[in-house]
């Protein structure tokens, strides 16, 4: 069995898919490294979340994630073809931004994380994708080709990581309403601090 430290990397490189050396340091490795501490985060966040069907959901983005992460990491020249990120994949996350969304009672404004300890781990994970939608949108400003699907997966990821903590702050019966703790009025999303 071949082991995990090839010491290939010791220079600061490392082999996209296909075998094409790059830095460490390119935006491509960055991009998908960040989805790929995206995926850790979510995983955390699911490993202490008791509801039963947003840890199945979240399993299931993470799938997606390894989907994302192969794509991102298998550059044009390489001779192993890209994973393709369906629309579907898109779809799915909006189906359930909608349906939390409906839900009566759902915090619809700024919250404060850290009233629910897996509320607090989603909003972690959401910083997380943002942080690699920021990425993907350099890479795409570098003249790299972003699947299109990538780019919206990743934007409806945060909003839906969002509204899954403050799923399960209702369900909990908690909320980190800011305006709660302001006082401050106003239409949604507007200042409230």
């Amino acid at each position: 069995m071949r082991s995990i430290s090839t010491m290939r990397g010791d220079e600061g490189e490392t082999s996209l898919a296909g075998g094409v050396r790059v830095s460490k340091a390119s935006i491509r490795v960055e991009t998908y490294g960040t989805i790929d501490e995206l995926n850790s985060t979510m995983g955390f966040a699911r490993s202490i979340c008791d509801d039963a069907d947003i840890a199945a959901l979240t399993k299931t983005i993470q799938q997606d994630l390894f989907k994302i992460g192969s794509s991102l990491a298998t550059p044009p020249e390489s001779p192993k073809p890209q994973v393709i990120i369906e629309p579907g994949l898109v779809d799915r996350l909006t189906a359930e931004v909608h349906r939390i969304e409906a839900i009566e009672g759902v915090l619809g404004d700024w919250s404060i994380a850290g009233e629910h300890t897996a509320a607090a781990a989603y909003d972690m994970a959401r910083t997380v994708c943002r942080r690699a939608e920021r990425a993907l949108v350099r890479l795409k400003e570098a003249g790299t080709v972003v699947q299109p699907g990538i780019l919206a997966y990743v934007n409806r990821l945060s909003d839906l990581l969002w509204l899954l903590g403050r799923k399960l702050e209702h369900d909990a019966g908690v909320s980190g309403s800011l305006r709660a703790v302001t006082g401050k009025q106003g239409n949604r999303f507007s200042r409230a601090w």
